[in-house]
C-alpha cells in the first residue's frame, strides 16, 4: 500500500484513538485523516497532480504532518526544506526540485517570497497570517470535503525528495518512493521494536529524514500517539516526557548534552521511557553513559546511517552497548553493510575502508543529478563517502568523512577518536577536531573546544589529559576556544566552515 492509505485504514479501525498533540491542539486518527483529506481536495483544486513537487518550509507542527500526508494521498512529492537556510540556499532547492507549490510558516514568509523569485513556484500557502500580500492563508486552501481522494497511488510512485545536510557543499536531493519509505519504517519496527502502543515525542526537525521517516511515518502507519514540539528546549522536553508519558525518545547528541546540563534534570519523572535513540552525528561514550543515568535505562540504540539510505545503515542495540559502546553497530534489518578498500573488496578487520550499504530503503537517485548518482550508486551499493572499520565480531565503527580525515606527519588521524577523548574532559561542553595547514606536519590536529559555562580550560592540562589516552601524533597541536560550534539541522558539525574560518585567520 501507499503511505497515505495506512492513515485512512487507521481512521477506520482506530478512529477515536489519540493521534497528535501539538501546543495543546489534539486530534484523533479520524480527525487527523479528515484534516488531511480536506487539504488534499484543496490541493486537487489548484490543481496539484501526481508527481508534482511541493515544498514544505515549516517547523514541526500538525500542519507539516497534514501537508505531508495530503501529498502522499495525491501521489505528489514532498520537498521538506531546512527552515534555517537563507533565501539564496532555499532558492537553489526550489529551482533544483522544480517545486511549484510551497507551504511555509508565517515567520518564513518573507524569506520564501525572496527565494521563490525566478523559480517555478506559482503559489505559496502560509500557516498563520501571511506577511506577503500575494501569499494565501493555509486555511483558505481547506475544503469541507473529508472523503478519500480518488487518486490511484502506487507504492512505486515518488513520495519525497530529501536534501542532504550539505556538510561538504551544496545539498543534493535524495529521491524516495512510497515503498522505500515504508521499508525505512519497517527497520524501526524490527530493529527497535516500536509498536502501536508507543508515545513518540518529535523534537528533532521533521524536515530531516530521521525524525520524518524513522519515527513519524512509521508511527502513523502503526497507529501510535505523536507529541510534536516546534522547537527543542531542554526543560520543555523533560516536562513533555513526564506529562505525556513518552515511551520513545529520539534526539541528536547535542540534545542529550543540553538536557544533561539542566540543573534539576534528575527530578523529572522519565520512567515511562522504554527506549532512547540517538543518531545523525557521533555521540561520545561519556555522554551516552550520563544519558543512561538520567533516563535510568540501558535501552539505548545508536542509529548510524545517512539520508541517502532513508536513513538506514547500522544499529548498536542495548546488548551491543554493554561491550561495544562507541561503535556504530551491525547492519540494521533489511540492510547489508560492508567496509571496502579502493578496489571494492572487503577490508580486513581493523583496516579502515569506505562504508557502503545495500537494501530496500536506499534512495532511487539524486534528483536530476545523474553523474552524482552514478558515482554514489554502484552495482546496487550506496557508496557513502564515510570511512569505517570493522572488528573481528562484525561491529562497524565510522571514523570520519573522507574529506575530514587529517593527515599529520604522514599519519592518518580520525577526528571521531580524538573527539571521544575530549568529551571525557570534565570541563568540555562541545568539541570538534579539524586539520589546519602546518609547514612541518602538513596538517596540524586542531581542537575546537566549547567549555562548559563558567569554566576556563588550561591548554597544557588539556593536552596532558588527551596525551594519556591518545598517541602523540593524535594529540591536538592547536586548541581554539569558541562559544559554540556551527551545526546543521541534523546536529552534524559543519567542519568545512571551521576549516575555512580558521585557515583564513592563519593566512592573515
Amino acid at each position: 500500500m501507499d503511505i497515505g492509505s495506512y492513515l485512512s485504514v487507521n481512521a477506520r479501525n482506530i478512529g477515536e484513538k489519540k493521534a497528535i498533540s501539538c501546543e495543546g491542539r489534539e486530534y484523533t486518527y479520524r480527525e487527523f485523516n479528515e484534516e488531511v483529506n480536506k487539504l488534499a481536495h484543496g490541493l486537487i483544486g489548484l490543481p496539484v497532480k501526481k508527481g508534482d513537487k511541493v515544498a514544505l518550509m515549516m517547523k514541526n507542527s500538525e500542519y507539516f504532518v497534514f501537508a505531508y500526508f495530503a501529498l502522499a494521498k495525491l501521489g505528489a512529492v514532498a520537498v521538506p526544506i531546512n527552515f534555517r537556510l537563507t533565501a539564496i540556499e532555499v532558492k537553489y532547492i526550489l529551482k533544483q526540485s522544480e517545486a511549484a507549490v510551497v507551504f511555509c510558516d508565517e515567520e518564513f514568509d518573507e524569506t520564501m517570497e525572496e527565494a521563490s523569485t525566478e523559480t517555478e513556484v506559482k503559489t505559496i500557502f502560509t500557516v498563520g497570517q501571511p506577511k506577503v500580500l500575494s501569499h494565501v492563508s493555509y486555511g483558505e486552501l481547506l475544503t469541507d470535503n473529508t472523503e478519500e481522494p480518488t487518486v490511484n497511488v502506487k507504492d512505486s510512485d515518488d513520495l519525497e525528495i530529501l536534501y542532504t545536510s550539505g556538510t561538504t557543499g551544496r545539498p543534493k536531493g535524495a529521491l524516495f518512493d512510497h515503498k522505500r519509505v515504508f521499508h525505512v519504517g519497517l527497520t524501526m519496527i524490527v530493529g527497535m521494536g516500536i509498536n502501536q502502543h508507543d508515545r513518540f515525542l518529535h523534537i528533532a526537525p521533521l524536515f530531516h529524514s530521521a525524525q520524518l521517516n524513522l519515527f513519524l511515518v512509521s508511527g502513523v502507519v502503526l497507529g501510535a500517539y505523536h507529541v510534536i514540539h516546534r522547537d527543542f528546549h531542554p526543560v520543555e522536553t523533560l516536562k513533555a516526557i513526564e506529562n505525556h508519558k513518552i515511551t520513545h525518545f529520539f534526539g541528536v547528541p547535542a540534545m542529550y548534552n543540553f538536557m544533561l546540563q539542566v540543573p534539576n534534570a534528575k527530578e523529572y519523572d522519565l520512567s515511562s521511557i522504554q527506549r532512547c535513540g540517538y543518531g545523525a552525528a557521533p555521540m561520545a561514550p561519556e555522554i551516552v553513559r550520563k544519558s543512561m543515568e538520567l533516563f535510568k535505562t540501558d535501552r539505548f540504540f545508536n542509529l548510524c546511517g545517512l539520508t541517502e539510505a532513508g536513513p538506514g545503515g547500522i544499529l548498536l542495540d542495548p546488548e551491543g552497548h554493554k561491550n561495544h559502546l562507541g561503535k556504530g553497530g551491525k547492519s540494521i534489518f533489511g540492510t547489508e553493510a560492508r567496509v571496502v578498500d579502493g578496489a571494492g573488496e572487503d577490508s580486513q578487520p581493523g583496516s579502515v575502508g569506505e562504508f557502503i550499504l545495500r537494501g530496500e530503503s536506499i534512495m532511487k537517485e539524486y534528483f536530476k543529478k545523474p553523474e552524482e548518482t552514478k558515482k554514489t550508486l554502484k552495482d546496487g551499493w550506496l557508496y557513502t563517502g564515510d570511512l569505517a572499520v570493522r572488528d573481528e565480531e562484525g561491529y562497524i565503527t565510522l571514523v570520519d568523512r573522507k574529506k575530514d580525515m587529517i593527515i599529520s606527519g604522514g599519519e592518518n588521524v580520525y577526528s571521531i577518536e580524538v573527539e571521544q577523548v575530549m568529551f571525557e574532559h570534565p570541563q568540555v561542553l562541545d568539541a570538534a577536531t579539524i586539520g589546519l595547514p602546518d609547514e612541518v606536519w602538513g596538517e596540524a590536529v586542531t581542537a575546537i573546544v566549547v567549555p562548559k559555562e563558567g569554566e576556563t580550560i588550561d591548554e597544557e592540562e588539556f593536552r596532558s589529559f588527551c596525551r594519556e589516552k591518545l598517541a602523540g601524533y593524535k594529540v591536538p597541536r592547536r586548541i581554539i576556544f569558541e562559544k559554540q560550534l556551527p551545526r546543521n539541522a541534523s546536529g552534524k558539525i559543519l567542519k568545512y566552515h571551521l576549516r575555512e574560518k580558521f585557515q583564513q585567520k592563519i593566512e592573515s
